[in-house]
């Protein structure tokens, strides 16, 4: 081979590599801008998701309720996490949510908002039905579970507006009169009395339904850690729908029965020394003490298995049910947010145990509800002061449902419609 070929091969070969070397640096750039719109597009919406968590999280606590319903749809939507994350990451947000209403309530609003007999005679029988709704979440077909929703919360929403309605007339009548004021304090006094305050009685009461409380949920937080729920695998090697696993889920029947009928069985001993007290509130605690000692226990039991059965916190469905019964508005969220705390705290703990991947994005949410939830209260009492109608909460209520309804109905029926098209079974299932 001569010189004038070899420069020239040398020449060919140069021009390869650095034709080759200029690809390769090609790649690596749009490599590196791919990978840096993905991070932008990423935070771009891990903002947005959080921003609308934040709306969320400020209505859902003006309201007394959870949210999980609207925060499961937005992280899944908006923030692009699979439905599995979404549920876990949920109850953080909704944990954060209802232990910052809880806390405001019990440092500025006063303890005497939440009805602490409500919520120790229901929280059993409520964390059983949840486990049990969760069974019937396995198997019904998940046509059926958005159908069963969407109609339950339209429902409900009819029925909560024309509560608050009426709740509203009534208070536009007072204005009429020259009452309004008189009629708002003397339903504040209705409210404190009804969960049996008075001078020199109470914080001890507090303190024994509060053990009592902790007792019910390490009861239920120990069988859930041995079981698994909400998607998640036990911590022990127990197998999923062996004899063992079906034995500790029965148990959680006696271990309900028998948390309430003491419970149920002590109140009524201790509401004998009150009678005093009912006396003074007996246009409002006439109509509750009317009711079966069962009442709320069964009313928290077809809520815990909505609420098991649909995938979302108990807020939402329980209260409604407490207005609806009879308790007053403000009571009636307090209550239900002090309740959900339980509820959301043990899939909460149980998730951190089980190692749920995201620990840190799932903090940043629940810190966003936590904030929020302050601003919410914040704005509706705030509201109540200056109109003098404490309906705001019904119909916050409504709103939220009707919300809800259209959210469930919407993103449900995507869902059953993707499983049609692809041909998968829509049927019942075995729970195993």
């Amino acid at each position: 081979m001569d010189s004038s070929s070899s420069q020239l091969l040398t020449a060919a070969t140069a021009a390869n590599s650095s034709f080759y070397l200029t690809q390769w640096r090609s790649q690596m750039m749009m490599g590196v801008e791919s990978s840096l719109l993905a991070q932008q597009s990423s935070l771009l919406r891990t903002v947005l998701a959080c921003i609308l968590s934040f709306l969320a999280a400020t209505m859902s606590s003006a309201a007394g309720v959870g949210g999980g319903s609207l925060y499961v749809p937005i992280l899944n939507i908006v923030a692009g996490l699979s439905l599995k994350t979404s549920v876990a990451f949920s109850t953080f947000m909704v944990t954060g949510g209802t232990l910052s209403n809880v806390l405001y309530t019990l440092l500025a609003r006063g303890p005497g908002l939440i009805d602490y007999d409500v919520a120790v005679v229901s929280q059993p029988c409520l964390l059983l039905g949840v486990s049990v709704g969760v069974v019937c979440n396995v198997m019904f077909p998940e046509w059926l579970i958005t159908v069963l929703f969407t109609g339950f919360l339209s429902l409900a929403t009819f029925k909560t507006y024309g509560t608050g309605l009426k709740r509203w007339r009534a208070e536009s009548a007072a204005t009429e009169r020259g009452v309004l004021e008189g009629a708002s304090t003397r339903e504040g006094a209705e409210e404190a009395l009804l969960i049996g305050q008075k001078e020199g009685a109470g914080h001890g009461y507090h303190w024994v339904d509060l053990a009592v409380l902790l007792s019910v949920w390490l009861c239920f937080f120990v069988i859930h850690l041995f079981i698994g729920g909400e998607g998640a695998k036990g911590a022990f090697d127990i197998k999923p729908c062996g004899v063992a696993y079906w034995l500790i889920t029965v148990a959680q029947i006696p271990v309900a029965v028998a948390f309430t009928a003491c419970i149920a069985h002590q109140k009524g001993k201790s509401q004998t020394r009150k009678s005093q007290v009912v006396e003074l509130a007996t246009s409002v605690k006439s109509r509750l003490d009317a009711l079966p000692v069962y009442a709320f226990p069964v009313a928290a039991l077809l809520t815990g298995v909505m609420g098991g059965l649909f995938g979302i916190g108990g807020g939402l469905l329980l209260n409604p049910v407490l207005l609806h019964i009879g308790v007053p508005p403000k009571t009636a969220s307090a209550t239900t947010m002090f309740m959900v705390l339980f509820c959301a705290s043990m899939s909460m703990v149980q998730f951190i145990i089980l190692g749920v991947d995201g620990i840190v994005g799932a903090l940043v949410y629940a810190l966003t509800c936590f904030v929020a939830s302050i601003v919410g209260l914040v704005v509706i009492e705030g509201a109540i002061r200056r109109s003098g109608r404490v309906s705001l909460i019904v119909l916050m209520v409504a709103a939220i449902l009707a919300l809800s309804a259209v959210v469930i109905a919407c993103s449900g029926g995507v869902h059953v419609w993707a499983q049609y098209t692809s041909g998968q079974y829509m049927g019942f299932k075995l729970p195993c």
